[in-house]
Order: structure tokens, then C-alpha cells, then sequence
């Protein structure tokens, strides 16, 4: 038997959800170090020089490393069959080589996320396998310290492994929503999970930019700084990762395989039985192809939004990074006006709404003027406003139309379209750039899955949906 509380000895009163629910605020708080600082500002910008170093070392030994980096681009167009680094015995452009460990990191997430929530559902172990993946993820994170030189594998095996935890201990955190919270608590609940991980992912962010922009005066080196803050975004993660793991608990389950490798082997049977079952929920399935589709535009938007400041505007890095910390700070507080707002008109309507006003930004992108920083940043704020908003009523929306004891299964598949409409969105954006040349025009093709986003959305019979998974409709939807 997994070692969870009985239904006797565990406490359901508000009390102890709300004590279960403030530690769960802070993975929120905890994970979203690693995404920020890691993922969204400094790995890639980093990881690629390190790869050219690699290159250089191999292909160009006469000219000193330094200079071989600043010039490598020169250096490819004068010698096009020099200038790869090795992957597995394929040939590599380091510009290349982080897009090809994102795709990689992907591809390996939709393999396991399924098998980890059916794992947590079998087992009903989540709070160990919250923890477990947590720190196997943090500790990744923390030995990015290490990427140095040439050790570009390192830095890809690193991220893989580091992003794949991230994923797991998501897809587990998530699952426990809708047993921590009411129906009707359930919108404040996401919303505020999703604002303080806004909170905490912007604290850290802003730290080590101040210690990015101050290194030389702190006499260190531009890569020092750079390995400081992503191993900070590990200690972070495992730091705050311990508030929930006081606070959470295992919820019963029916007996399962007593053996690691019997419980893994009847984890991937009732992985199967959700996936033929899904066909019984096809209300269920309409809302997570919305998800997709919507999603799809917010990730791609979020995406290239420093690309489109940097070719379309024509903006410096300070402006980029200044509202990336705009974006960080404001979204905490539009989460929560969003869900205050769910509670006034519905939760179906607030996202219609949100989607609404995603459509306006993208439109409205294609008329900010090149250099026009205040312009770009109103439109970072209004982005800011409604994208944690978004995002977390979603979550609380999905968590409504998912029968109970598959709630980790079905979360995985959240996860899975999550991360596989960042696929679909790119291969629109470089179709619309390699057609027209035009970074706006790239943006306002978005508009394209917010508008069918929103059909579909529209189209969904909520209090249907949560009626045939067998929950409770609340007040408000």
C-alpha cells in the first residue's frame, strides 16, 4: 500500500486545506526561479558562445578563444565547412545547438509526463515524487555552475535533465489543486499560486540582474555572473521547495503493486485506461484542444517578444530586460484580478475576456513605432495583466472537467499540449518570417489562435463537462 493518510485520519476542514494551500503557493514561489532566471534569460544567451568555444578549440586553434568567439560568425562565412561542434557524431552550429537541447528537452517531456502522473495516481506517493523530482531538478540546475569552457554537452545534458524534473514536479504540483481546494475555491486558489510564482520568479530574476549589470565592479567575469545566477535559481528551487513538502498530503488510493517495478509496470496500465477512457470526457478533450490552440499564441507571443523589440523596434537590452521585470511584477497582480474578477462574471468569461484583450495586444503590435520604448512597454503591461491570469484560470478550469483519482494523468496531458503548442506557434512565426521579413507581421499571425482559441472555448459546455466527470459545478463558471 503507498503510504498516504486513511480517510479517517485525514483532516478536510477549511483549516487544513487552507494550511495545505499556502504551502502549496510556494513550489509556485520555488520552481519559478529555474524558469525565469534559467530558461527564459540567461542559459541560452550563455550556453551558444560556449559551444562556439568548443568549435574554436577544434577548428581554429591558431586564433585566441576570445577572439575566435567574437569573430566565429566571419570566421563560418570565410571557411562554411569549419565552425560545428559534436552531438552524438552529428555535426552542429552552436547557434543551433541550444534550439536542438530545447527540442530534445520537449520531446523527452512528452514521453514521461505521462507515465509520471500515472505514477502519482497509482502510487498516490505525490509528495515524495514532488520532492523527488524537485531536487533531482534542482541540483541540475545548481551544477550549471559547472559550464564552463568548452563544456557545452554538459550544459545541454544539464538543462535536459534539469527541465524534465521541472516538468515531472509541475505536472505533480498541479494535481494536487483540486484536492486541496473546494469548486468554489478553486479559481483564488490557481490564481494565487500562479501570482506568487510571478512574485518569487521576478524577486531572484531582479537579483541576479543586478548582479549580471554590476559584475565588473564586483570584479567578476561577464560568465562568472551568468553561472552565479543559474546555480542561485537551483539553490532557490530547493530552498523554497521545503515549505510545501511540510504542508501537503498524500491522499488515500486503492492498493496497488507493492514493488518499484510493480507499480511502475501498473502505472502504465492505468495510463492506458485513462487514454481509452478520454473518449468518454469528449467535453474534456474540446477544452484541452482549446487550451492548445490559445496557449499556443500566448507561449509564441511571450516567445518573441524580445526578438520583435529587438528587430522590429529596434530596442537595446536594457529596455528587453527592464520589461521582462515589468512583466514579472505586474503579472502577479493581474493574476489576482482575474481571479477577482472570476469570481464576479464566471470563469469562462474572465478567459474569454483575457482572450479578448490578447487579440487587441497582437493587433496593436503592428502599429508600435520603431524606437518608441514607452509604446513597447505599455504593451508589456497590458501583456503582463492578463497573462498569469490566463494561464491560472485554465488550470482551475481543467481541474474542474477531470475525474477524480486521474488528477496527475490528466494534468501530464495539460503539460504535454503546453509544451507541444510551442511547436506549432514557432513553425507559424518562421513561416510568416521567411514569407513577408516581418516581425509584426510574425506577431499578428497569432491572432489566428486566440480567435479559434476562443471559438472553441466558447463551444465548450463547462457545467456539462464537469457534470460527466463526475465533480461538483460550482456557482460560478
Amino acid at each position: 500500500m503507498a503510504s498516504t493518510a486513511s480517510p479517517a485520519e485525514l483532516d478536510d476542514s477549511p483549516a487544513a486545506r487552507r494550511r495545505e494551500q499556502r504551502g502549496w503557493y510556494f513550489y509556485d514561489w520555488a520552481n519559478s526561479a529555474f524558469y525565469t532566471t534559467v530558461i527564459s534569460v540567461f542559459l541560452g544567451p550563455y550556453l551558444i558562445p560556449v559551444a562556439k568555444t568548443a568549435a574554436c578549440a577544434k577548428d581554429f586553434p591558431a586564433l585566441a578563444s576570445d577572439t575566435c568567439v567574437s569573430q566565429f560568425d566571419t570566421l563560418v562565412l570565410r571557411h562554411p565547412g569549419l565552425g560545428y561542434v559534436d552531438v552524438l557524431g552529428a555535426d552542429i552550429r552552436p547557434a543551433a545547438f541550444f534550439g536542438l537541447t530545447l527540442t530534445v528537452a520537449v520531446f523527452l517531456q512528452i514521453v514521461f509526463l505521462p507515465i509520471v502522473g500515472a505514477l502519482a495516481d497509482h502510487t498516490g506517493r505525490k509528495r515524495e515524487l514532488l520532492g523527488g523530482f524537485a531536487y533531482v531538478g534542482a541540483l541540475a540546475a545548481m551544477c550549471l555552475y559547472f559550464v564552463e569552457g568548452d563544456r557545452y554537452l554538459l550544459g545541454g545534458v544539464l538543462f535536459m535533465v534539469a527541465n524534465l524534473a521541472y516538468g515531472s514536479s509541475v505536472v505533480v504540483y498541479d494535481s494536487f489543486l483540486p484536492q486541496i481546494s473546494t469548486p468554489e475555491e478553486r479559481d483564488g486558489v490557481s490564481s494565487r499560486g500562479w501570482a506568487i510564482g510571478y512574485l518569487g520568479g521576478g524577486l531572484l530574476l531582479l537579483l541576479n540582474l543586478a548582479l549580471f549589470l554590476q559584475h565588473d565592479s564586483l570584479g567578476l567575469s561577464e560568465g562568472m555572473a551568468v553561472r552565479i545566477s543559474m546555480m542561485s535559481a537551483g539553490l532557490w528551487w530547493a530552498t523554497f521547495t521545503v515549505i510545501p513538502l511540510l504542508r501537503l498530503r498524500n491522499r488515500p488510493v486503492a492498493a496497488h503493486e507493492t514493488t518499484a517495478l510493480r507499480s511502475v509496470g501498473g502505472s502504465f496500465r492505468q495510463l492506458g485506461r485513462t487514454l481509452a477512457e478520454l473518449r468518454r470526457y469528449p467535453l474534456t478533450l474540446l477544452f484541452l484542444v482549446a487550451y492548445l490552440v490559445y496557449n499556443d499564441g500566448v507561449q509564441t507571443v511571450i516567445g518573441n517578444s524580445a526578438a520583435f523589440a529587438s528587430e522590429a523596434l529596434k530596442l537595446d537590452k536594457t529596455v528587453q530586460i527592464t520589461a521582462i521585470l515589468m512583466v514579472q511584477f505586474v503579472a502577479f497582480f493581474g493574476a489576482l484580478l482575474l481571479g477577482w474578477l472570476a469570481r464576479g462574471f464566471g470563469t469562462k468569461r474572465t478567459v474569454l475576456a483575457s482572450l479578448v484583450v490578447w487579440t487587441a495586444i497582437v493587433v496593436v503590435a503592428m502599429f508600435v513605432g520603431e524606437g518608441q520604448a514607452l509604446q513597447f512597454y505599455l504593451m508589456a503591461f497590458a501583456i503582463a495583466i492578463v497573462l498569469g491570469g490566463t494561464q491560472a484560470l485554465s488550470r482551475s478550469l481543467f481541474s474542474q472537467v477531470i475525474p477524480k483519482g486521474r488528477e496527475a494523468e490528466y494534468f501530464s496531458l495539460l503539460q504535454i499540449s503546453d509544451k507541444g503548442s510551442a511547436f506549432i506557434g514557432s513553425l507559424t512565426v518562421t513561416i510568416a518570417l521567411q514569407v513577408t521579413n516581418s516581425y509584426r507581421i510574425a506577431i499578428v499571425s497569432m491572432i489566428i489562435f486566440f480567435v479559434a482559441g476562443f471559438v472553441l472555448l466558447a463551444l465548450t459546455n463547462l457545467p456539462k463537462a464537469i457534470r460527466a466527470a463526475g465533480n461538483e459545478v460550482p456557482s460560478r463558471i
